[in-house]
Parts: C-alpha cells; sequence; structure tokens
C-alpha cells in the first residue's frame, strides 16, 4: 500500500484518512497492520462483508468493518492529533472494548494518563476498599453479576520441575521469587525477619544449580547491622537492589559473587513515622527505569543510574502502606487502614 488515501465503513459510515496516519496505529494494531502488503484483509473488486475489503472509487482502497462508528471516530482522531477527546454522550467503557479491538488500548492509555513517570504521578483516586470475603458460586469478576462464571473449569496444574535445596541455601524460607527474562534465572530471597540470616540467590533450572548467590550469615556483627527486608532485581539485571531496616538502598552486584552490599547514603529515605501506628515493612519495585520503595505511609522514586531520591508520594490519611503495584500506567498503593487502595496516575501532557 503506498503513501495514498485509504477509506473505511465502519458500520455504515465512512471515514477517509491517509496511510501516515494509520502507521501512528503501530504495526502491531489491526489498522497498522494495513500498510502491510502480506496481510490477508487486502482489498479486493467487488468485496464486502464483516471485516474484508471492498472495491472504493476513485482508486481508492475502501475496507468494511463492523464495529461502531462512534468509537472509530474517536479512535481515528487520536492517531491524527495524539490527543484524545470523548464525547459526553460516549462510555469510556464502550471506548476502551473497540480499542482493545483495534490493537489501540495502550495508545488510549497513554493519552488518557500520560506515560508513567513516577515523578509526575498525582493521586487519582483514593478511599476505594477491597471487600472481604465476599463469596458466591459463579460470581463474574469483570461485572460483578452472580449467576455468569469465567467458563470452562481450567484444567489442573502438574508440575513441571523441581529444584533440591543445596547447603547453605535457605531456598525453602524464602520470601520473594523473581524471574529474570535476560539471564533465564530465578531469584530466591529469604529475608529479615522471616529469618535471622538473609539470603539471596539465582536459580538456573537448566543445570540444577545455583548461579549466584549472597547471604549475610558469618557476617561481624555491630551495633548497626543492616537487615534486608526486601530485595528486588533492578531491569537491567545486572544488579539487586535491598533495603534495610534503616531505610537505606543497597545494591549487590549479579556480575560477581565476591562482593558485598554497597549501602546508597545518598538514597536515604526520609525517615518519617506514622504517628501511634505499627510501621509496615517496605516494599521495592522498578519501572521504566525508575526505582520505587514504599516505607510507612509514603512511596519514594529514584531515578538515573545512581537512584537520586527525586519525588515522594505521601496523602494524608489511610495509614502505612502494605504493598503498591504497577500496572496499567498508574501506581495502586495499599494501606493498612481497613485495606484502603490510593491509585496515582501521571496526568496527560497539556494541550498547546
Amino acid at each position: 500500500m503506498g503513501g495514498g488515501r485509504v477509506r473505511f465503513n465502519v458500520g455504515g459510515q465512512v471515514f477517509e484518512t491517509t496511510t501516515t496516519t494509520l502507521a501512528n496505529a503501530g504495526r502491531e494494531s489491526m489498522l497498522g497492520a494495513l500498510l502491510d502488503s502480506s496481510w490477508n484483509l487486502a482489498p479486493t473488486a467487488g468485496g464486502g462483508g464483516g471485516g474484508g475489503g471492498g472495491g472504493g472509487g476513485g482508486g481508492v482502497a475502501e475496507y468494511f468493518i463492523d464495529r461502531n462508528p462512534a468509537c472509530f471516530a474517536v479512535l481515528l482522531d487520536l492517531l491524527r492529533t495524539g490527543s484524545l477527546h470523548v464525547p459526553p454522550q460516549l462510555p469510556e467503557k464502550l471506548l476502551y472494548r473497540e480499542a482493545l479491538y483495534y490493537g489501540l488500548l495502550d495508545h488510549v492509555r497513554a493519552a488518557r494518563w500520560g506515560a508513567f513517570d513516577g515523578d509526575r504521578l498525582r493521586l487519582a483516586a483514593s478511599n476505594w476498599t477491597i471487600f472481604p470475603n465476599f463469596k458466591g458460586p459463579g460470581f463474574n469478576r469483570s461485572s460483578g453479576n452472580s449467576g455468569r462464571s469465567w467458563g470452562p473449569a481450567p484444567t489442573p496444574a502438574e508440575q513441571a520441575d523441581f529444584f533440591y535445596e543445596p547447603p547453605g541455601c535457605a531456598l525453602g524460607d524464602a520470601d520473594k521469587l523473581q524471574w529474570l527474562d535476560a539471564t533465564n534465572a530465578l531469584m530466591v530471597a529469604t529475608l529479615f525477619p522471616k529469618t535471622d540470616n538473609c539470603f539471596i540467590g539465582l536459580l538456573d533450572f537448566r543445570d540444577k544449580n545455583v548461579a549466584w548467590s549472597w547471604s549475610d550469615a558469618g557476617m561481624a556483627a555491630s551495633l548497626d547491622d543492616k537487615r534486608v527486608l526486601h530485595a528486588i532485581a533492578m531491569e537491567d539485571e545486572r544488579s539487586v537492589c535491598v533495603i534495610n531496616q534503616y531505610d537505606d538502598l543497597g545494591f549487590l552486584d549479579l556480575r560477581s559473587n565476591a562482593g558485598g552490599v554497597r549501602w546508597s547514603s545518598r538514597s536515604k529515605f526520609m525517615n518519617r513515622k506514622v504517628p501511634s501506628e505499627e510501621s509496615c515493612y517496605p516494599k521495592l519495585a522498578t519501572h521504566g527505569g525508575q526505582l520505587f520503595s514504599s516505607m510507612n505511609d509514603s512511596i519514594s522514586v529514584f531515578s538515573g543510574p545512581e537512584c537520586v531520591l527525586t519525588s515522594t508520594l505521601r496523602r494524608s490519611h489511610g495509614g502505612a502502606i502494605c504493598d503498591f503495584s504497577i500496572g496499567g500506567d498508574r501506581l495502586f498503593a495499599l494501606h493498612n487502614e481497613e485495606n484502603v487502595f490510593d491509585v496515582w496516575e501521571t496526568p496527560p501532557p497539556p494541550i498547546i
């Protein structure tokens, strides 16, 4: 397909655009795939039908798509301008459904919330409560309606492999697992206070051995013993970040078995305790080249190769943060007060 015009008949409404606009959808999307000459939905003269092509007048390629035209208009405008403008009468749930069909859901989310940036996060929703002990047969999790189920029962999983615990490796008391794609290994961490001594190792299931390990067992005791409370492999998979009870960040080099923890004083957290409340243990996460850590009622964001503290997320109530997760271009923080959680979003850039 050349650099000319393309015509769509969507649910009986005709739209005309250019291949340049379609290229903004990306090759992984349905619309972007139209630019691939090997795609099987090439327009044919006199064709037609749901999802097939049809002859267009004036030499313009035309495709018929049996979908919602109002949503298609919004998505096409998004590809043209990079901005998302949703008419008040158009339900967002309907738009997200159509965006998923065309493979444009990431485009909609990026325009709706902005690309995820820990230093630009703003509190979008709070006081959401997770209701405990909700039970019922056939409960549909997406709609909350009873009487409908997910579908056929899943096939029971079978154990495919196993790993014997080598001497000196406290795998049976592990607190955390993390798969490392680049090294094709599983990180296993046994952390304080579950055990007195911390152990972190990389398990290679191909050779059934421990490819790398570190432990603080046998280290000389001191008055300011630093105990590892949480650990996470960095995105480049060259190091593991750990945090201790004094709110210090430390780093372990995965390329060497000889080194110890390199504690970073420049990444010191704000030592702020929640009044009259038991503190939660800190948690670590990485996303988009940034490092995140929860401590009491706040989440600290670290940026750059030296993991410098660049911003702090905090709200005035809800209690200490028990856990948090990053996904869908948002950060979700769970507080220990009645299972309340917050949603943090990156606002979209202003329209100039």
